[in-house]
């Protein structure tokens, strides 16, 4: 999934959402999003499978600040946060369930 990111922390007031206790999996989605909808689809059944681990979509159009404060050009992007809200990965595009369980190793 991805490459690593660059350490930025993502706290919840930013993300409008609580962190997940062990993982945070963030997605940016538009609207018209065709793979947007299978990427909640995968992100969901991951952060159900694992405990501690929360999915939180946000709408990209409605966070142009935070959009580009993390540099996120295209949807869907994944971000991938460790407890703290530090991103230790970053995907654009539809990823694979397990690329997504994968990435989580490197956030717990």
């Amino acid at each position: 999934m991805g490459g690593r990111d660059d350490g930025r922390r993502i706290g919840a007031a930013e993300l409008g959402a609580v962190l997940g206790e062990r993982a945070t999996l963030v997605q940016f989605s538009s609207a018209f999003c065709a793979p947007c909808r299978a990427t909640r689809r995968v992100l969901g059944e991951v952060a159900g499978l694992v405990p501690g681990v929360t999915h939180v979509e946000i709408d990209a159009e409605a966070h142009l600040d935070l959009v580009r404060a993390l540099e996120i050009v295209k949807t869907p992007t994944v971000l991938v946060l460790d407890a703290g809200g530090r991103v230790v990965r970053r995907a654009t595009g539809q990823p694979r369930k397990a690329d997504v369980i994968a990435a989580l190793g490197e956030a717990v």
